[in-house]
């Protein structure tokens, strides 16, 4: 996620050239003479979830007579982040590059503005995700178009047998693969949540929550403290910290749903849930379908017993943790025109169904009209487990990123350092009290405005 604190000047020094070791090139040649459009995209974590890239890029190339040049570059070992760097300082590379949530705001200056693209989109689809346009929108302009490969949410994937069974919750009957809340929906709050996160922590299966400085820690406690109205900072980074009564209330809350969760979630990353929920050792966790379509191929019977549902909700509302990938032009590139025709094209509805159906519906464009694609009907096991996925209008959810809506500079480090999550563990793990927790945390956020 983001840019791991990575620094162009870093990237130049670990020796990264212009395109990262292990990269899967996808040409699609149509003639010597012709214009070539060369994209660095991120590199799927699902089985088969470039196809749909790889389809569109010959598809629109052929149409366009354009060469079109695919490079999928991983995020091991942050190698799409350091050629990111590596090609912004060189001024050179790709035409097309994925970038993490956060680097649109790090290279904004070098991005070509894509207001003309994003408005016929939004002309055709409607408005745009919230989240996606903080991220996307930067120095007053589009920098990036927010892309459908790769972006999540991070809803409750649910163990329906195991809750229902220690925590009398029918997590299914709630939450329906129908546009429709179930009866006692509206009673899936984070009150209830620690109850069932009790009964099931007594029964030996917890919920696999992380809590350490990784993405999936740092998202989820995002959401919960969005849903207890509780900021750290406001729109301009200062402080909001002192007599802050809904903060100091959800890491109140935050600490005792701790004491139900395995010991070791402090020093979870973005695996360890995954692997907690398809071992068959957790009745809940906060991911993408991702853990899920393992547990289809190494532990079906664990696949089988799982539903997805949105977030409890607060005092505040449902929030819906979200994670958005984005597809930038560098302003030195060579093909601008044919680079926003091919990132419009790849955006529209069908290329963004397309997208979706070939990572087992993991994929959530940015417009909530497109929330209504089959794929999240039809997949299974069971048929309709990852229904609730994309935020549905019923759902009365919001998107959620952890630190907005402080300004991005300020947002980025907070999150790379996992601030939320670290005030939380200084009081559940260090023995101090919230008020000293929170001095610190005004310190740290105070710090980070200086720098």
């Amino acid at each position: 996620m983001a840019s791991n604190g990575i620094t162009r000047r870093g990237a130049l020094g670990a020796g990264v050239g212009v395109v990262a070791a292990g990269t899967l090139s996808a040409p699609a040649v149509f003639g010597q003479n012709m214009p070539q459009l060369r994209c660095a995209f991120w590199d799927h974590w699902v089985p088969g979830g470039n196809e749909a890239l790889r389809q569109l890029g010959a598809r629109w190339g052929e149409r366009n007579r354009v060469n079109v040049s695919l490079d999928f570059i991983n995020t091991t070992g942050n190698q799409l982040q350091l050629t990111a760097a590596a090609q912004s300082q060189s001024r050179s590379g790709h035409d097309i590059i994925s970038l993490a949530p956060w680097d649109v705001g790090t290279y904004a200056d070098q991005l070509e503005p894509v207001d003309d693209v994003i408005n016929r989109l939004i002309a055709k689809y409607g408005p745009i995700n919230p989240v996606a346009e903080y991220l996307g929108k930067q120095r007053g302009s589009w920098r990036a178009v927010p892309a459908t490969s790769g972006t999540q949410n991070k809803p409750a994937c649910v163990r329906f047998d195991l809750l229902q069974q220690h925590a009398g919750i029918n997590i299914r009957e709630m939450w329906p693969a129908e546009n429709r809340k179930g009866p006692g929906a509206d009673n899936w709050t984070w009150d209830t949540f620690l109850r069932a996160a009790e009964a099931c922590h007594r029964a030996g299966v917890p919920f696999g929550l992380p809590m350490g400085q990784f993405t999936d820690a740092v998202d989820w406690v995002g959401a919960l403290f969005a849903s207890y109205g509780a900021r750290v900072t406001d729109e301009r980074g200062n402080p909001t910290i002192r007599g802050n009564q809904e903060l100091r209330q959800v890491i109140d809350y935050a600490v005792r749903l701790s004491r139900f969760l395995p010991n070791d979630v402090w020093a979870w990353d973005d695996a360890s849930n995954n692997r907690a929920l398809i071992s068959g050792r957790s009745a809940l966790i906060f991911n993408p379908p991702s853990a899920w379509a393992v547990a289809k191929r190494d532990n079906p019977q664990v696949a089988a017993q799982c539903w997805t549902v949105p977030m409890p909700s607060g005092p505040r509302g449902r929030f819906a943790a979200y994670l958005p990938w984005n597809s930038a032009i560098w302003a030195f590139g060579r093909n601008k025109a044919q680079a926003k025709s091919f990132l419009e094209f790849i955006t529209e509805r069908e290329s963004a169904e397309l997208t979706t159906n070939t990572s087992q519906g993991y994929d959530i464009p940015p417009f909530a009209s497109m929330s209504d694609f089959r794929v999240w009907e039809t997949e299974g096991p069971p048929v309709g487990t990852v229904f609730n996925y994309p935020v549905k209008p019923h759902h009365d959810a919001r998107p959620s990123l952890a630190f907005a809506p402080a300004p991005p500079e300020l947002a980025t480090q907070m999150y790379i350092q996992a601030l939320n999550t670290k005030v939380i563990a200084r009081v559940a793990q260090g023995g101090e009290n919230i008020e000293q927790a929170l001095a610190w945390l005004e310190r740290e956020i105070n710090n980070m405005r200086r720098g």
